[in-house]
């Protein structure tokens, strides 16, 4: 399987994560895997602190949105 047809398979399994797993991607996503360390409680209420700021300023996708984009993928 090729590179592109991984990205594909994977853009579709993220559909179907639960919401533990997907804060764990996303977090090795943003701090990469050089990072391996636990995040701090402090760390993680900043972060969830930061995602309801920007939901409240509407800044998020729809999972139809954000399907609609990966399907552009």
């Amino acid at each position: 399987m090729d590179l592109e047809a991984r990205k594909q398979k994977f853009i579709q399994q993220l559909f179907e994560v639960n919401e533990t797993l997907l804060d764990k991607l996303e977090y090795v996503l943003k701090n990469g895997l050089q990072n391996s360390e636990r995040i701090t409680l402090e760390d993680y209420n900043k972060e969830i602190d930061e995602a309801i700021e920007d939901i409240e300023k509407g800044e998020f996708y729809t999972q139809n949105e954000a399907k609609k984009i990966a399907d552009q993928w």
